[in-house]
């Protein structure tokens, strides 16, 4: 039902004519779309009629309601009565007539705030109908004209009391069948329809909420089990290299004082990888490949090598062809600093202020430790590059002298050791295999013909894999192309007890995994299940757990693939406990989709 309150009268106070018939009435007689029209009065406590109510059908099965209430005082009478005839209403029509501006006046200022009370902000249409012809002449309808301002209610009135109330406002000169039916009928047709469907609207939302809640729900599917986190371990490339020098294994070159009373031993590789002056000193470089003066002055009036001279120690771990290398520094007082200085050097950290300190605390003369700093700055000078940087930090060493053990990766300079695989050589130092794993410390430090022996044989493993394996011992990183050499390179890894190399390996091949779409895992030719088989070969605890829980998680995809059928009993038992989806979801939801089909209702869900 459509529920309409109309206030107002449409009849001047001057008129004769009191037979009139109003406004709604005259709708409701003259709508074709109205039918069955009844009337009734209600009177207030002193005979008086307060309102009149209608009711018709409209559009046929529409219950229209109107209550006509021709007088304002319903307000001050009976405000409770009046207040819930507006909270009721879906639409409001107010009358006056334009030849009555003292009634309009009154209803201006008591009764249209009384009516924005009742309506508390609700969002009821509001229609302001001016009925009748002004008396002083030809209907005005001009919003500038002043004319009849004394005696009627002019246009521009109507308008901004329509606007006080966010009415739609109409001025009906005369009750004919144009501006009824046409007009007026036509505007508040125009929103029963809208109330109309705004009632089907809220009716509908109710009745799907209510279906909603007798409805049976599709079965709830949970979070898979979380996978085990894998923890990266810390790099001790740095370490590795300073451990070298505390054990002086595979020393080949030793510092001497002029004196010869004291021998500091060291590597030409580490010193090389980090100074230009050192490659100029072993003959890495030439003069004309440095470039610099500055640089080939210091190392001339600094050091002075003697090749082929006795070693001061037996040199295990360093094969008998190689030729060691005396060198004698001529400053006596950095050489008192030289052990301190390759401590710095070979801490790979350049920690600049430890070796200020240490320098200090030993020398204890300002003018020396400036005079052993400036030659440590200058060994560690980039060529072409000016040194002015006069209190430096570790920050700033690191930016002027930025040398790597990258540069003889691969390369014979100065290798002390050939590895033979597949067919091919590939050159090496034995410092640094021997610091960065104990696997090759021991086998070239240990009683083993490996260590006098410059060609090595490698078995099991492949050439590029090797040289990935030797990249990550001179440089603490590797990048794999594939799943499949990270899972080669982790065997190397394991073979040669590396065990961080075998953890970054086994990080690479999960985040590959993980980011791999379902389509993309259920096409794939990768087998998980041989990584899975290789992981546990080789010892890879985290590897194994992690891909296991992996095919679980996948189970929807894996256990249609035919390696499926190669997992062990023990691995399957697993796999079925921990699958994703579980089994007694499939089952509720083939029982949700049996009962959806057999109600014959369109699924939301599926």
């Amino acid at each position: 039902s459509v529920n309409i309150v109309a206030f107002g009268n449409e009849r001047d106070g001057f008129s004769e004519d009191n037979q009139q018939p109003s406004l709604i009435w005259s709708y409701l007689r003259r709508s074709a779309l109205i039918s069955q029209i009844d009337s009734s009065l209600s009177a207030s406590h002193v005979g008086t009629p307060v309102f009149t109510e209608y009711q018709a059908c409209i559009c046929g099965n529409v219950r229209l309601v109107v209550h006509d209430c021709p007088v304002w005082d319903i307000f001050d009478s009976d405000w409770y009565t009046s207040r819930s005839l507006i909270g009721g209403a879906d639409i409001i029509v107010i009358k006056y007539s334009v030849n009555d501006k003292t009634s309009f006046q009154e209803l201006k200022d008591s009764y249209v705030p009384m009516i924005k009370k009742a309506l508390n902000h609700c969002s009821v249409p509001v229609i302001i109908s001016a009925i009748g012809a002004r008396k002083n002449g030809v209907p005005c309808t001009c919003p500038l004209c002043t004319s009849d301002r004394r005696s009627c209610v002019t246009t521009s009135e109507g308008v901004q009391l329509a606007k006080e109330l966010g009415a739609t406002y109409l001025e009906l000169h005369t009750l004919n069948d144009f501006y009824i039916q046409k007009y007026f009928g036509g505007v508040l047709e125009y929103f029963v329809i809208q109330s109309l469907n705004q009632k089907s609207s809220e009716k509908m939302k109710k009745r799907k909420k209510t279906q909603k809640c007798h409805r049976v729900q599709p079965p709830q599917l949970e979070q898979p089990e979380k996978m085990p986190i894998l923890k990266g371990e810390a790099s001790h490339y740095d370490a590795d290299l300073h451990n070298l020098l505390c054990c002086c294994q595979c020393a080949d070159v030793a510092f001497y004082p002029e004196d010869l009373s004291t021998v500091v031993e060291a590597h030409k590789i580490i010193l090389c990888s980090v100074s230009h002056l050192f490659m100029l000193l072993f003959e890495v470089k030439s003069p004309a490949d440095i470039r610099d003066a500055s640089i080939v002055r210091m190392a001339q009036s600094l050091f002075a090598v003697e090749v082929g001279a006795a070693f001061p120690l037996a040199r295990r771990g360093v094969p008998p062809c190689v030729p060691p290398v005396r060198v004698v520094v001529k400053d006596s007082v950095f050489c008192s600093c030289l052990p301190d200085i390759l401590h710095f050097i070979y801490s790979g950290a350049f920690q600049w202020e430890r070796l200020e300190e240490d320098i200090k605390k030993k020398l204890k003369d300002p003018e020396k430790t400036e005079h052993v700093l400036e030659k440590v700055k200058c060994i560690l000078k980039t060529p072409g590059k000016l040194n002015t940087v006069k209190d430096c930090r570790s920050h700033q060493i690191k930016q002027l002298y930025n040398t790597s053990l990258r540069l003889f990766f691969n390369t014979p300079v100065l290798a002390d050791v050939i590895f033979k695989i597949q067919g091919a050589t590939v050159p090496a130092h034995r410092a640094v295999l021997v610091a960065r794993c104990e696997v090759m410390a021991g086998m070239f430090y240990g009683d083993y013909f490996e260590a006098n022996s410059i060609l090595v044989p490698v078995y099991g493993v492949s050439k590029d894999t090797f040289l990935s394996f030797l990249e990550y011992l001179y440089t603490d990183s590797c990048c794999p192309a594939s799943i499949l050499q990270a899972m080669s390179l982790l065997i190397c890894a394991e073979m040669y007890q590396v065990m961080r190399l075998q953890h970054i390996c086994e990080l690479y091949i999960i985040t590959q995994l993980q980011s791999m779409p379902s389509r993309e895992l259920a096409s794939t030719s990768l087998s998980i299940v041989s990584l899975l088989k290789k992981a546990k070969f080789h010892n890879s605890d985290c590897l194994s757990t992690w891909l296991l829980h992996f095919i679980a998680t996948n189970y929807l995809i894996f256990s249609q693939k035919p390696e499926f059928q190669d997992l062990s009993v023990e691995e399957r038992n697993f796999v079925e406990m921990h699958r994703w989806p579980s089994d007694l979801y499939l089952k509720q939801l083939a029982d949700y989709r049996n009962y959806v089909h057999s109600q014959k209702c369109h699924c939301i869900v599926m």
